[in-house]
């Protein structure tokens, strides 16, 4: 599985962005998929994930409420949609995908796709 996010871009604070995770080969259904960020001079971090049924998702504290993550297997896309985005927001955001499903700050992706920034200015 090869993985390609797209629509970052600059948002003002409040405001609304989707990102999204085009994957390529015939078995996406059967990954995790999830998305993370880095902030300039800080570490990864991870921000949320979906199995592969949808039927579990993981968000990260600072997220919760305002991102939403979903996935669309016949399109072989995952979504994250962020409302209300704050400043401390702004971060690369990384496509990732693996196998299994673990809670959120203990998921390993094996699967990275590069980056899209996302940058939310006051």
């Amino acid at each position: 599985v090869q993985l390609q996010a797209s629509g970052g871009g600059l948002v003002q604070a409040g405001g609304s962005l989707r990102l999204s995770c085009a994957a390529s080969g015939r078995t996406f259904s059967r990954y995790v998929m999830g998305w993370f960020r880095q902030a300039a001079g800080k570490e990864r971090e991870s921000v949320t994930a979906i199995s592969w049924s949808s039927g579990t998702t993981y968000y990260a504290d600072s997220v919760k409420g305002r991102f939403t993550i979903s996935r669309d297997n016949a399109k072989n896309t995952v979504y994250l949609q962020m409302n209300n985005l704050k400043p401390e927001d702004t971060a690369v955001y990384y496509c990732a995908a693996s196998a299994l499903l673990r809670p959120l700050g203990e998921w390993v992706p094996n699967i990275w796709g590069p980056g899209t920034q996302v940058t939310v200015s006051s």
